[in-house]
């Protein structure tokens, strides 16, 4: 009990567990699949996504990730675009 005389939240710990453990298995499935057929440029963010409702490193994994495919699609549009006609 707290000094007020209150419970703790029991849902708080569990919650984090339960989300760190389908997450994390979501995630390894999705590294796995970088060897093994399968989508794990789909899988991996997804994985990660679970983990972001409760941690904040896959959060910022995940901000990099996505400022690193918007540079490559900048680059590759600015690529196209100067090319000339053939």
């Amino acid at each position: 009990m707290h000094a007020d005389g209150e419970d703790a939240p029991r849902g708080g710990l569990a919650k984090r567990i339960g989300v760190a453990i389908v997450g994390g298995s979501v995630t390894v499935i999705g590294i796995a699949l970088i060897v093994l057929p399968g989508p794990a440029i789909v899988v991996i963010p997804i994985g990660l996504s679970i983990l972001g409702t409760q941690f904040e490193w896959p959060r910022r994994y995940l901000r990099k990730a996505r400022d690193l495919a918007t540079r490559v699609k900048d680059k590759a549009a600015a690529r196209r675009s100067t090319r000339s006609p053939t």
